[in-house]
């Protein structure tokens, strides 16, 4: 709602009932799916990028705070094995604390020009610091200064308060290699379901769901 001419409350509405989209493409059967759901992410991931997808790497990640609220941002993976699925951060910012409370997450992939989604739920821990290290090799300086200009999810009085962080970060490193800073690592997110989402025509969708069970995996279709 807002205040229009003459002090009148006004109701802002925007009507999407109309706004559909016909799901016209291939399915997803019980036997297109690898054994594991780590391959068959691989596999649409990879024709994902085929795809020409923007940043096919990012994803939401929904944590829950301490109180009960939801929370979710977009953030990107940097890794997926056997083990889980890899991302980084500052070990101070909220997503990091939420993590830390309550040890799970879920993660969603949204590549809608290919009608698919992946959803997953699972366990969230740290990094050891050998993993976060190796990571922080990797990245561009200026990241690695970033890091060290931000206390993220902290409350800044205007942007010249981070640029002048960044230019302290750049004096203090200069002609030399950026430290990881202790506060910043990785996460994984070991997965206990995975979720295959397929558009298909009618709204009857595939959906196809890995849950763990013991040391393999349990398939299900899902009810669109």
């Amino acid at each position: 709602m807002f205040a229009g001419a003459g002090g009148d409350v006004l109701t802002a509405r925007m009507d999407l009932s109309r706004v559909r989209e016909t799901y016209e493409t291939t399915g997803l059967d019980e036997a297109d799916l690898a054994a594991d759901p780590v391959t068959q992410f691989h596999r649409w991931f990879g024709e994902v990028e085929a795809a020409g997808y923007w940043e096919p790497n990012a994803m939401v990640l929904s944590t829950v705070t301490a109180d009960g609220w939801p929370s979710a941002r977009n953030v990107l993976l940097k890794r997926i094995d056997d083990r889980g699925f890899v991302f980084f951060t500052n070990y101070t910012s909220d997503k990091a604390i939420e993590l830390d409370d309550a040890g799970r997450a879920a993660l969603t992939f949204s590549w809608t020009e290919l009608r698919r989604q992946v959803r997953v739920v699972g366990t969230a821990r740290r990094l050891d610091d050998d993993e976060s290290d190796l990571y922080w090799t990797t990245r561009p300086r200026g990241s690695q200064l970033g890091a060290w200009a931000s206390d993220q999810s902290a409350v800044v009085s205007g942007r010249a308060v981070l640029e002048q962080a960044f230019a302290a970060a750049e004096e203090q490193w200069a002609g030399r290699d950026v430290e990881r800073l202790d506060h910043w690592g990785g996460y994984r997110v070991r997965p206990d379901s995975v979720e295959f989402w397929q558009g298909r025509p009618d709204r009857l969708h595939d959906r196809m769901r890995f849950r763990r069970s013991g040391n393999g995996w349990d398939v299900e279709r899902l009810s669109p």
